[in-house]
C-alpha cells in the first residue's frame, strides 16, 4: 500500500494465429499491476488497424466481442497510469495512426518534450492537446510518411526522445521493442511455439506461455517480422535501471535484469534485519508488496511472520485516488487489521516506501487500534527525498516527507515507537548489481538523463 503508482505496462505479440489480440489480452492481465486507470489493444490485419480501449481495468474493458474483432497475426497492449495529460479517460492507448498502419504503446515518461514540439511544429503538426506519448508516436509517422521504414522512423526521431521510454510499435510488417539508452523501465524478449513476444516484465510470458529469450538492451530496438528477429543498437548502453522496479513496481515473479524479483525483495529484508535487530514478538508486512522483505527480515531475525493485515483485493491501489480525503477512506476500506494476530504483542511492521506518510501513519494507528502493544516500522529501502521525472507520481519535494523531516520527526508524525530505513548501500547490495547500473534519483538526486527546467525544482537533501 506505498503511495507511488507504476507508469504503465506494455506488450506485444506476433503470432502464426489470426487471434494475436487473444494473446495480448491474457498478457495485459498479468500486466494489470503496472496500470490500472485504462487499456487498449490494437491489431493489425489485411483491412487495417483494429483498436479496442477503455476506461478502466482489463477485465471492465474487453468482451469476448471484442477480442473477436481484433483480428490479426499481430497485436500490442498497453495498461496506463497516467503521468502526462489528463486521468479521465483521454489519452488512452495504444496510440493509431491508420493512414499509417502505425500503432504504439509507450512505458516511461519525457520529462522535457520541447524538442518534439519544435520538430513537430516545424512539421506543421499541432501538439495542443497532446501528451509526450502522442508526440513520439507523431513524430515516428512523419517520418514513416517522408518515405522510412518503422524501425528507420525510430531511429531518426531518437534524438527527440528526451526521457525514459519502454515502447512497442507494430505496422503489419514488424512488430518492435525500443528501450531509452538507460533503460530506465525493463522491456523483454520471449519466445512462443509458433511467434515471439515482447513485454515490460516476464511475467506475462509465463501467462501465455513463452519463454524469456533476453533483455532487450538499453538504446537497442529489436524488430520482429518476415526476415526474423533482428536487432540495432541505436545508441550506447548506459544501464540505469529505476530501482523501485525491485523494490515496488515489478511483480514478485519477474525476472528483471536477470534478478528473479522476489528474492530480491526478501534479500531487502534480510539487510533490514541486518541493520535493525530489533526484539519483537511478531513480523508482518504491509501486503502485498512488502512480503517477500517481511518474509526476508522473519527469516533473518528468527522472528515469527503472520498476516497482521487483510486486504481486500477489490479496491484500486490508494495512488489512483486524486485527493488525500480519499485516499485515507481507501486505507481503511483496503486493510482491516486481524486483532488476533496483533493483541498484546510488539510487532515489526515492513513496508517497502514512505512517501507523504499520511499512509503509514493511518497504518500504525489501525495497529495499535487493534490491540498492539509496540508498533516497529521498518523500511525496505531508503528516504524518498527527490521527485521522480521518469513515470513514476511521486509528488512535489515539498510534499515528499523524507525531503522535510529527519528520521526521528517522521517517527513522530507516523506514531510509531521506532522507525528504521534500510541504508543506501543495503538497498544496492541487494539486487546483485553495481551502483552504476541502477537509477536511485528519488534518493540520491541523481538523474541519469536530462530532466530540463524540472531541474530548478529540486533542491538538494543531505
Amino acid at each position: 500500500m506505498p503511495e507511488l503508482s507504476e507508469k504503465c505496462g506494455v506488450f506485444g505479440v506476433v503470432t502464426a494465429s489470426p487471434d494475436a489480440a487473444r494473446l495480448t489480452y491474457y498478457g495485459l492481465w498479468a500486466l494489470q499491476h503496472r496500470g490500472q486507470e485504462s487499456s487498449g489493444i490494437a491489431s493489425i490485419d489485411a483491412q487495417g488497424i483494429h483498436v479496442r480501449a477503455g476506461a478502466g481495468l482489463v477485465a471492465h474493458v474487453y468482451n469476448e466481442a471484442d477480442l473477436v474483432r481484433l483480428k490479426g497475426k499481430m497485436s500490442l497492449g498497453h495498461n496506463r497510469y497516467a503521468t502526462s495529460g489528463d486521468s479521465d479517460g483521454a489519452h488512452l492507448q495504444p496510440i493509431v495512426h491508420p493512414e499509417a498502419g502505425f500503432a504504439f504503446a509507450h512505458n516511461g515518461n519525457l520529462p522535457t518534450t520541447d524538442l518534439l514540439e519544435e520538430f513537430l511544429g516545424d512539421h506543421g503538426i499541432s501538439t495542443i492537446g497532446m501528451n509526450d506519448s502522442d508526440m513520439m508516436a507523431a513524430s515516428i509517422v512523419c517520418y514513416m510518411q517522408s518515405g522510412k521504414t518503422m524501425v528507420d522512423a525510430i531511429e531518426a526521431a531518437w534524438p527527440l526522445f528526451t526521457g525514459a521510454f519502454s515502447c512497442v510499435a507494430m505496422d503489419g510488417v514488424n512488430l518492435v521493442g525500443f528501450r531509452d539508452e538507460c533503460g530506465i523501465r525493463p522491456l523483454s524478449l520471449g519466445r512462443m511455439a509458433d511467434g515471439f513476444v515482447v513485454a515490460s516484465e516476464t511475467c506475462a510470458f509465463d501467462t501465455i506461455g513463452a519463454a524469456l529469450l533476453r533483455d532487450i538492451k538499453p538504446g537497442e530496438i529489436v524488430s520482429i517480422g518476415p526476415d526474423g528477429v533482428k536487432n540495432r543498437q541505436v545508441r550506447k548502453s548506459r544501464t540505469a535501471l529505476d530501482i523501485f522496479e525491485y523494490v515496488y513496481f515489478a511483480r514478485p515473479d519477474s525476472m528483471v535484469m536477470g534478478r528473479k524479483v522476489n528474492e530480491v525483495r526478501k534479500q531487502l529484508g534480510r539487510n533490514l534485519a541486518a541493520e535493525f535487530p530489533l526484539k519483537a514478538d511478531i513480523v508482518i508486512p504491509v501486503p502485498d508488496s512488502a512480503i517477500p522483505a517481511a518474509l526476508g527480515y522473519a527469516e533473518a531475525s528468527g522472528m515469527r511472520f503472520d498476516h497482521g493485515f487483510i486486504k481486500n483485493r477489490y479496491i484500486h491501489r490508494t495512488f489512483i485516488r486524486p485527493t488525500q480525503d480519499l485516499r485515507e477512506r481507501d486505507v481503511r476500506t483496503k486493510l482491516n487489521p486481524v486483532p488476533e494476530v496483533l493483541m498484546g504483542r510488539d510487532v515489526v511492521v515492513i513496508d517497502d516506501s514512505i512517501v507523504r506518510g499520511t499512509t503509514t501513519g493511518q497504518i500504525v494507528a489501525l495497529l495499535y487500534g487493534a490491540g498492539a502493544r509496540k508498533v516497529h516500522v521498518l523500511v525496505s529501502s531508503p528516504p524518498v527525498k527527490y521527485p521522480d521525472f521518469y513515470g513514476i507520481n511521486t509528488p512535489s519535494q515539498d510534499d515528499l516527507i523524507g525531503a522535510n523531516k529527519s528520521v526521528e520527526e517522521i517517527r513522530q508524525h507516523i506514531g510509531a515507537e521506532s522507525l528504521g530505513y534500510l541504508s543506501y548501500e543495503g538497498t544496492i547490495q541487494a539486487t546483485g548489481h553495481p551502483r552504476n547500473k541502477l537509477n536511485m534519483s528519488c534518493f540520491d538526486g541523481i538523474y541519469p538523463i536530462d530532466i530540463g527546467s524540472r531541474a530548478k525544482t529540486v533542491t538538494a537533501q543531505v
